[in-house]
């Protein structure tokens, strides 16, 4: 504080009084000070602040009146208030206007907004400048009756005690003996000054003491016994009263004694612990304007030199003073309504003196004081800035910066120059402003967050009448992030100066905040309802809105904000959203493959159901799964693109299974197709077929060959149900492109879609469903055409063509039984299906030719000449499918009929030719190891002139004896099965 009263000047008023100073101010204000106790320490006698404040007066007014080597002198104020004496001492010197006050301009301060007490202008009446002795007078609330009582006494201890100092002097000592009952107007007044003065030699030299007391100091119990006998019956004060004298020395005894026993030069009566801290706060109280409590005087720095002439009695010292002042300044700001942010300034201002004190000095005294009164600063200040968003707002958000500076510094203070468990580590492990900055920002947010929850609730409950009332969780999500942004905006700015990283450390701990609340709501959430994806939609804008704060804030720090960002781990709103949309899906899924198994178990595919001739069940799904996509694009979720594919895979796998379903039970090209029978060699003259002649059977017999396959289900799968099945799956195939062309216009209007998610098809298409449909259908075409070659027909194929003799056995009768069978087909199956049926039949029919030629049992026997017959018989089928050009195309008949072809040039080749062709074939295909001994060739049913096989087959049914006997030195074939 000296260097400030050195360095800075600062223009006051000059103080005019007219010649008689005005009554003592009743000091409005000061009783709400009581709100926040004195950290100087609790005084253990029962001296009122009105004791205390008249007792530091008398010591100012001693100690201002005499100075080192020169007596106690006095001047009446009554006899020189208008001609003061050339040689008055210090209170009697007239205040000077200089320019300025040194201790304002160093803290900034407002001049008095009121005039002061001394500054009254009584017209008429002549003025003068006010002393400093009437200014403190004034300020302490002094009147002049007891102001003129103290200086009268005053002079009369100067006159007796002629060179003393007035350090050695027991004031109250000297003030009981020299002012008598004739000093006052009554007795009542003059017994309860004698009991106030009595409880300060109390206070000073008992309950206080400079030097602590020893039990056994019989003096200390003489004058309790004193003090107490005083209090129920006034003492005599004369000089030579008895009672007096052992007052006296009991006092002066006490007053000189130190802790070794020897007796001090100087009295220590006011300044023992915290008694000296009390009297001296009194003091620096006067400092400011009676009448407007808030402002400091303008005659601050002569006052406040004057004050520091009481050091000497009451013990302080610069670090001291330091410290009550800051007190002083700080309590003034608070008392006074925290308006004037002056007062706090200063008082922050003030804490720099004290930080440089608190490292430099070890006195215990000093610390105890420090840390009670820095604790006391940063307690009051933390309970505001712990709750800040209750105490501050746009409005006041200077109080808030000044509070935040002085807690901040306080707390600096106490944590590196008072903490011994700081002392033990290393300062730069520990930036305490940063610290209590974050803890701040905590710990607001915190309870703000907790206010607007319990807000939140009420609204709902407020509004659950209403139509479609928001849930609590999205209605806290809006108030978080109004919240979030307003502590960007307002608080962020100020906090910043001691925490680089505020706005980052707010929106993380909202962002955990909020956290914890979903985590408990996730958890909860069974089913995808409107409030789950309300709650969930807005938790993940809350988050995507604080992680953009936190980013923006802490793009500066050392790790680019990664370390802020850990302490904000996701919500998982889209995952759980996510989750609960593909437990929908699920549910629907599972719901539609129980529809499918129920309705195909019971649909009987009946091709006079519809004109159309295909499944009403087809129709059903289809309708199904549109209204599934339908469902799913009217689920309020932002996230239709994203899980999109979960859907559309989901009803593909369904659908599909639908086709497969279509398909269960119908056979295959295999399931109709006979087992051959054993090869045999036969001859013109074989017993078999002699055998065959006597079982001669009609040739338009129904009964089926052994060797024709038979299927369960049989009236349940007939042809035409079978052309319904390939008729729906044909319908089903037509309509997935438009239900495809849906689905993006929905996506496109769900409002959550985005450019890139129209730039691939994936996940919008259906991907099995269209590939099952053809194979399915082209599996079911197989079918049919097999079916009814070699089921339907197998009684003018297989028991019919070629028996006994081609000749009498021609193909005539297969061609009209099937040309009938193609005329249902034609009218029955799609259009668009009706060539690749009728291409499958006749594949089928040429299989069953080769068959025919290839395996037809024992019954059937072909000569050389036999096969201009069957090359005629085989262009009346292809003739049949071409239609004199109304039917297949003709490329396309040459194509399945190549293996044909292939074989018919067989059966006009001679029997020699054949054996050696095979036996090349055979070689060529075994090797050297079947020139000793031909392997029997197994059957491939992939009949190839240059398949070994083929070939043998050929010779199998060949008639004549060389083919025989071939057949029966190579493998013993017999001529009967």
């Amino acid at each position: 504080m000296a260097h400030l009263f050195r360095e800075l000047s600062l223009g006051h008023s000059k103080r005019e009084t007219t010649s008689s100073p005005p009554p003592a101010p009743t000091f409005p204000n000061r009783a709400t000070t009581t709100n926040l106790p004195s950290p100087l320490g609790l005084l253990a006698s029962q001296l009122t602040d009105s004791d205390l404040r008249l007792t530091a007066y008398e010591i100012f007014v001693a100690a201002c009146r005499t100075s080192s080597g020169k007596p106690l002198t006095y001047i009446p104020n009554s006899d020189s208030s208008t001609h003061p004496s050339p040689s008055s001492p210090g209170l009697q010197r007239s205040l000077t206007s200089t320019a300025a006050s040194k201790v304002k301009k160093a803290f900034g301060l407002n001049s008095p907004s009121k005039k002061s007490p001394g500054s009254g202008s009584g017209q008429g009446k002549p003025r003068r400048s006010l002393t400093v002795g009437e200014l403190m007078m004034t300020q302490m609330g002094v009147s002049e009756t007891m102001d003129s009582r103290v200086r009268r006494a005053l002079l009369r201890i100067a006159a007796g005690q002629v060179g003393r100092r007035i350090e050695s002097v027991v004031v109250p000592l000297e003030l009981l003996q020299q002012l008598k009952l004739s000093d006052f107007p009554d007795q009542q007044e003059y017994d309860a000054w004698q009991k106030r003065t009595l409880k300060v030699l109390e206070a000073g030299l008992l309950l206080h003491p400079h030097t602590p007391l020893d039990k056994s100091v019989s003096t200390a119990h003489r004058l309790q016994q004193i003090i107490r006998g005083a209090l129920d019956r006034p003492i005599e004060t004369g000089k030579n009263n008895e009672s007096m004298q052992i007052l006296r020395s009991t006092v002066m005894a006490l007053a000189s004694r130190s802790s070794d026993g020897s007796l001090y030069d100087s009295c220590h009566w006011a300044d023992g612990f915290p008694l000296n801290l009390r009297l001296y706060e009194m003091l620096l109280e006067a400092c400011f304007d009676a009448n407007d409590e808030s402002s400091i005087i303008d005659e601050v720095d002569e006052l406040m030199e004057h004050i520091k002439k009481t050091w000497g009695i009451l013990g302080m010292n610069q670090m001291f003073h330091n410290i009550c002042f800051t007190w002083v300044l700080f309590h003034r700001f608070v008392a006074t309504g925290q308006v004037q942010m002056d007062l706090l300034y200063a008082a922050d201002s003030q804490l720099v003196e004290v930080a440089k004190d608190a490292k430099t000095t070890k006195d215990p005294e000093y610390s105890k004081t420090l840390s009670s009164t820095l604790s006391s600063i940063l307690g009051w200040a933390e309970k505001r800035l712990l709750a800040y968003h209750d105490t501050f707002d746009s409005g006041n958000i200077d109080t808030m910066q000044g509070i935040v500076s002085l807690g901040v510094s306080s707390a600096k203070i106490l944590v590196e120059d008072i903490s011994n468990e700081y002392r033990k580590r290393r300062k730069g492990e520990v930036d305490v402003a940063r610290n209590r900055i974050d803890t701040y920002i905590r710990s607001s947010l915190r309870t703000a967050f907790a206010q607007r929850m319990e807000k939140a609730d009420s609204s709902r409950r407020a509004s659950k009448n209403q139509p479609n009332p928001l849930p609590v969780l999205a209605i806290l999500a809006k108030d978080v992030g109004d919240l979030a942004i307003n502590e960007k905006q307002v608080f962020s700015p100020i906090l910043k100066r001691w925490h680089p990283f505020a706005a980052s450390v707010a929106v993380a701990t909202l962002h955990t905040c909020y956290g914890n609340e979903m985590k408990q709501f996730i958890s909860g959430i069974m089913e995808l309802t409107p409030d789950a994806v309300q709650v969930l939609i807005a938790a993940d804008k809350l988050e995507k809105d604080l992680v953009q704060i936190a980013v923006e804030d802490s793009v500066d720090s050392d790790d680019g904000g990664k370390a802020i960002i850990r302490e904000m781990p996701p919500y998982e709103a889209e995952s759980a959203i996510a989750n609960l949309v593909k437990g929908w899906i699920k549910t629907r899924l599972d719901g539609l493959k129980e529809w499918i198994d129920r309705n195909l178990q019971q649909e009987v595919w009946n091709p006079r159901a519809n004109q159309e001739g295909y499944a009403p069940s087809a129709i059903e799904v289809l309708r199904i799964l549109d209204e599934n996509l339908d469902a799913f694009f009217q689920l309020p979720i932002p996230m239709h693109p994203a899980l999109l594919p979960d859907l559309m895979a989901g009803l593909d796998r369904c659908l599909k299974y639908y086709i497969t379903k279509a398909k269960s039970g119908c056979g295959s090209r295999n399931t109709f197709i006979p087992t051959m029978p054993a090869l045999t060699r036969c001859t013109t003259d074989s017993k078999f077929r002699r055998f065959g002649k006597k079982k001669e059977k009609s040739p338009n017999s129904q009964k089926r060959n052994p060797q024709v396959a038979t299927m369960n289900g049989d009236n349940s799968f007939g042809t035409l149900q079978l052309c319904v099945r390939i008729n729906t799956l044909q319908r089903i195939w037509s309509e997935l492109d438009a239900m495809e062309k849906r689905i993006i216009t929905r996506l496109r209007n769900s409002g959550s879609a985005h450019a890139e998610d129209f730039s691939n098809s994936s996940g919008k298409k259906f991907e099995l469903s269209p590939a099952a449909c053809v194979e399915v259908t082209q599996q079911l075409c197989e079918a049919v055409a097999y079916r009814i070659v070699f089921r339907d027909l197998s009684h003018v194929l297989w028991d019919g063509l070629y028996v006994r003799d081609p000749s009498s056995s021609r193909i005539d009768s297969f061609l009209q039984e099937l040309e009938k069978n193609l005329m249902i087909i034609t009218d029955t199956v799609h259009e668009r299906v009706r060539t690749q049926i009728i291409t499958n039949i006749m594949t089928a029919s040429f299989d069953g030719f080769l068959l025919v030629l290839l395996a037809g049992g024992p019954s059937r026997a072909f000569s050389q000449q036999d096969s201009q017959i069957i090359e005629d018989d085989f262009k009346s089928l292809k003739d049949l499918f071409w239609a004199n050009g109304d039917g297949l195309s003709s490329e396309l008949i040459d194509k399945f009929s190549t293996a044909v072809r292939g074989v018919l040039p067989l059966l006009r080749t001679d029997t020699e030719s054949l054996i050696q062709r095979f036996r090349r074939v055979t070689l060529e295909t075994y090797g050297s190891s079947a020139r000793s001994r031909l392997p029997l060739p197994p059957t491939s049913g992939q009949w190839n002139p240059t398949e070994p096989n083929t070939l043998l087959r050929i010779l199998c049914y060949r008639n004549d004896e060389t083919a025989s006997n071939f057949l029966k030195k190579a493998y013993n074939l017999p001529i009967k099965l």
